[in-house]
């Protein structure tokens, strides 16, 4: 998963969890700066992978902005996901193997002569 891509991850997971946020919140929960967090919503409004609405109190006046995924959105964060999980199973089967080797060089190292 290229950053660009964990980018759109984190940003259409936390959208799906969080509409609410505003782009301060989104940047601060994800751990983007400001100006790439509107960079990264930005391209996903033009892809059409979210919208963003406009709630207003019974006055008119605007109350809150919410980033709603679209379905080709929810599709997509499916898809991240999947691409996610399937670079997490294969770290993690490297690090099993990393650790297996090393836990097989213990007892050889208590054989060793100590310095």
């Amino acid at each position: 998963m290229t950053p660009e891509q964990q980018a759109r991850f984190r940003v259409l997971k936390t959208l799906e969890e969080h509409p609410d946020y505003s782009q301060r919140e989104l940047a601060a929960a994800i751990g983007l700066s400001l100006g790439r967090t509107n960079y990264v919503l930005r391209a996903l409004m033009e892809k059409g992978l979210v919208k963003m609405g406009k709630f207003l109190r019974s006055d008119q006046k605007l109350v809150k902005t919410a980033y709603l995924l679209t379905p080709e959105g929810v599709k997509e964060r499916m898809r991240l996901t999947q691409g996610y999980i399937e670079r997490k199973q294969t770290e993690y089967e490297l690090l099993k193997a990393e650790l297996e080797a090393l836990r097989a060089e213990i007892p050889n190292a208590s054989q060793q002569p100590r310095r």
